[in-house]
């Protein structure tokens, strides 16, 4: 007979982290539908406000409807506090709201925590949750106030307050998603392609939430003491230094060479930072050839680090692959990195995340190429930045089909939400067991 006791009294860390974000993703959908949320004062699709809230939620920046000529200022709040969720991190918010109203915060709230962030260890874990909530605010708070000048000359004071909030939080949270349609529909930050201080604090805002709250943290609790740094946050700073220098090389070799230098140097850099983790652009894309976009992908499946306001694979997740090949060419038994040797365990889930992430992304792109009869680079473009939570697009995403926007829904969620969060939510955990099956070697290569 069936018992009571075989239901779970509880869900799980992942499941509660899924149910978060969708939580969030269904209430903005609500919101976005009302007439208050349209400058037209009508009520908006269904389909379009949830895709508008998966985008913000999962800081993406795909969009349907043209983000500053559809939305009412209302409509634009709603989703600026869906990117700030979504960034922040639905379960982050939520302990803060425990801990501000007084209730005690337990070990399962601060497990849920934990996983919600990639914390090596439960404890500290409600001040690092401090610690992400002060940081975000006064890191907007700059980035709005640098950006202010700009804003204040070209859009007036109070318009200028607004868009000078809206970007900073936006890069911030690697969202993505501008105000720039008064001036021209869906051209994001093209008309600022030579503003070298705009270009250069809009950077630094993406750089940082794409780094990682842990990171900083590491980095505020040792200083300049790198020797010091944990083992993830050598690998982050080196693995994103590398992929900002290295594409920017490209870009600026072979994508922009017909740019007057300061301009061709900045949008390089631009789009070096960009591409990985926020959705900004400042040069029209559809204009780079097929090995930019190939290199574009590849950097938007990667995305930011762990802990992040990015998705993607993460930053630490290339490292740990890369490292893993490295081993093998030089035939040594384990996986090392600044004399530090990796658990077998971080170079499983590095392969399992890999092979999600490509069958997902590539098997998506061509089922979209099938349906809306596009090339397969443009369409794979679109779901490696959907699963990239990145949000550059070639100009197609309001023009998809129902099936389409369903399938970039599905990999903006399973981008920011993470492969391994949705299959430990789904496949319950095994019991520990000692006994092992008879090993027999077979070849691979």
């Amino acid at each position: 007979m069936f018992k009571l006791t075989n239901i779970p009294k509880r869900l799980n860390s992942f499941q509660i982290i899924i149910l978060g974000f969708l939580g969030m993703i269904l209430f903005g959908s609500l919101l976005l539908m009302l007439p208050i949320s349209s400058q037209a004062r009508v009520i908006t699709p269904f389909s379009d406000c949830l895709f508008t809230a998966v985008s913000a939620t999962c800081v993406t920046g795909l969009v349907v409807k043209d983000t500053a000529t559809y939305w009412s200022l209302f409509g634009q709040i709603v989703i600026l506090c869906m990117i700030q969720v979504g960034g922040m991190g639905v379960i982050t918010i939520g302990i803060a709201i425990i801990k501000a109203s007084g209730k005690k915060i337990g070990l399962w709230h601060r497990s849920t925590m934990q996983e919600s962030i990639s914390a090596p260890q439960v404890g500290g874990i409600v001040r690092l949750t401090g610690f992400i909530l002060k940081t975000s605010a006064i890191i907007e708070l700059i980035g709005a106030l640098l950006l202010a000048p700009v804003f204040f000359r070209d859009f007036g004071f109070l318009k200028g307050i607004w868009y000078s909030i809206w970007h900073s939080i936006s890069a911030f949270c690697n969202a993505g998603f501008d105000l720039m349609g008064t001036r021209e529909k869906f051209s994001s930050l093209c008309s600022y392609h030579d503003s070298i201080y705009l270009n250069c604090v809009i950077m630094l805002l993406i750089i940082v939430g794409g780094i990682g709250f842990l990171v900083w943290h590491d980095i505020k609790t040792q200083k300049l003491q790198i020797k010091k740094y944990t083992l993830q946050s050598k690998v982050v700073l080196l693995t994103s230094l590398v992929l900002i220098f290295l594409p920017f090389v490209y870009f600026f070799l072979f994508e922009y060479n017909q740019l007057p230098m300061s301009d061709r140097t900045i949008s390089s850099l631009f789009q070096s930072v960009t591409t990985r983790t926020a959705g900004f652009n400042t040069q029209d894309l559809s204009a780079m050839d097929e090995s930019g976009t190939a290199i574009m992908i590849l950097l938007m499946l990667i995305g930011g680090s762990p802990g992040s306001t990015a998705g993607g694979m993460k930053t630490a997740t290339f490292a740990v692959l890369f490292l893993s090949a490295i081993t093998v060419f030089s035939r040594r038994n384990d996986v090392q990195c600044f004399k530090r040797r990796l658990p077998e365990t971080a170079v499983r889930n590095a392969g399992a995340i890999l092979f999600m992430y490509l069958a997902l992304f590539l098997s998506s792109g061509i089922i979209i190429s099938r349906v809306e009869g596009l090339p397969l680079l443009t369409c794979i473009f679109e779901t490696g930045s959907a699963i990239g939570t990145v949000g550059l697009t070639l100009g197609i995403t309001s023009k998809l089909s129902l099936i389409s926007r369903i399938i970039l829904m599905v990999l903006m969620f399973f981008g920011r939400v993470g492969g391994l969060t949705l299959i430990y939510a789904a496949v319950p955990s095994s019991e520990n067991n000692n006994s092992r099956l008879p090993l027999e070697k077979i070849s691979v290569g």
